[in-house]
């Protein structure tokens, strides 16, 4: 049955067309205006602000950075692609068995696990106990699974997935332990299959923190064939902003100009041009999966 659009739909139709629009353009202005900035020339941006326009437009900003750096960007971004995919697939892996253990409405002491993990949320141990640990007691230091293993593990992304698994009904999991499924089993063949929006949801989580994460390699990483993307460029960054400012190392004569504000620029480009370009490829995934976890039964 086909019902007849009024003047009233057509107005409210185009009214939230132009809001969508006007929001997706607001939130596209700040990338664009950092892009355009990598383009530019530095004496120009520091002279006229930053433009939409690139302004006396050249590539010498991306050409410092990659003529001087450029095998090491690449090992860098070997070192950050290794540890977003492993680090992903092991957290997921490690919060999910969690999640669905302390969904289990059978499994004893479960509200106590629960109430320890959330005190760890208010009360952390500190930045001092952690780096003994991961350097005294896990010796992790200088080593790729020092940027892993302390952020394998989210208490708040584990109370998500827990909540996913609760709304499965239970009587799924009875009926496959009559059939004599272990709980590995019903955890992979069922529970498993029945959260791919939650899964998916926390996967990117932990993806981006991964990606994203620099500190952990500043705390133990001392070894520049570890350093991943986000530290080696924000060491690029911090010397040039050192050297603009003044602050020339020892042995270093006569004036040195550098392209600070377009670094700062190139290098966001280069951080997350990645992710920009492989979004619409996973996108298509992560609707699916909501798609599939609105109609699961």
């Amino acid at each position: 049955m086909h019902i007849k659009e009024t003047s009233a739909d057509r107005i409210f139709k185009a009214i939230a067309v132009l809001f969508v629009t006007l929001f997706a353009l607001a939130c596209l202005y700040p990338l664009v205006m950092v892009l355009s900035v990598s383009f530019s020339n530095e004496t120009q941006v520091l002279l006229n602000g930053y433009s939409v326009l690139p302004q006396s437009p050249t590539l010498d900003t991306y050409r410092y950075i990659f003529v001087n750096s450029g095998t090491k960007i690449l090992n860098s971004y070997g070192v950050t692609i290794f540890i977003t995919v492993f680090g992903t697939l092991s957290a997921l892996l490690i919060t999910s068995m969690c999640a669905f253990s302390l969904s289990n409405p059978k499994m004893r002491y479960r509200n106590v696990i629960a109430w320890l993990c959330n005190f760890t949320i208010v009360f952390s141990a500190g930045l001092v106990p952690s780096y003994i640990i991961c350097t005294n007691v896990l010796h992790l230091k200088n080593t790729i699974w020092a940027m892993i293993v302390p952020s394998m593990f989210s208490v708040w992304n584990m109370f998500l997935m827990r909540t996913y698994f609760s709304q499965v009904p239970y009587s799924l999991y009875e009926s496959a332990l009559i059939e004599g499924a272990g709980w590995f089993r019903i955890f992979w063949r069922i529970a498993v299959p029945l959260s791919k929006t939650a899964l998916l949801t926390v996967g990117l989580m932990y993806a981006l923190t991964y990606w994203n994460d620099w500190w952990n390699a500043l705390m133990y990483v001392e070894k520049k064939d570890l350093f991943p993307l986000q530290y080696f460029l924000y060491g690029i960054l911090s010397n040039v902003n050192a050297i603009s400012s003044g602050r020339v190392p020892a042995g270093a004569s006569g004036a040195i100009q550098l392209p600070a504000e377009t670094v700062k620029m190139a290098v966001t480009i280069i951080t997350i041009g990645p992710v920009i370009f492989l979004y619409p490829f996973i996108q298509k995934y992560f609707v699916s999966g909501v798609m599939s976890g609105a109609v699961k039964e």
